[in-house]
């Protein structure tokens, strides 16, 4: 079983992500700040990330470089979900080693689904 970690403080979403990602066969791991989803990412090892950018304790760009950095975690793909949409974030975030970039308010969530099985073929 493929594992997720998505690392986003909103907890409605990450419930609706947890239900709908355990129905398609993943597990899924939550964390609810940066700094918590970094210590899962080393402590759990998951197959993909699914990270906010937008985050207490320490922002989706802060996770990302230290992700990237990281000998255990630095080949995890990631994928940015978030409302940032200012071309600069995407730039960025694709340049700190995002696979892939969506903004929450342009994708459904079968469509999210979607990216992350792509991702993890």
């Amino acid at each position: 079983m493929k594992k997720i970690l998505f690392v986003e403080d909103e907890r409605a979403l990450q419930k609706t992500f947890k239900e709908i990602l355990s129905k398609e066969g993943y597990e899924v791991i939550s964390a609810f700040d940066g700094k918590t989803g970094l210590e899962l990412a080393k402590a759990e090892s998951p197959d993909l990330i699914l990270l906010d950018l937008i985050l207490p304790k320490l922002d989706g760009f802060e996770v990302l470089k230290r992700l990237k950095e990281n000998e255990k975690t630095k080949e995890i793909p990631v994928i940015v979900l978030t409302n940032l949409e200012r071309l600069e974030d995407v730039e960025k975030a694709i340049e700190l080693g995002a696979k892939t970039y969506l903004v929450k308010a342009q994708y459904t969530l079968e469509e999210v689904v979607e990216k992350i099985k792509n991702v993890l073929k």
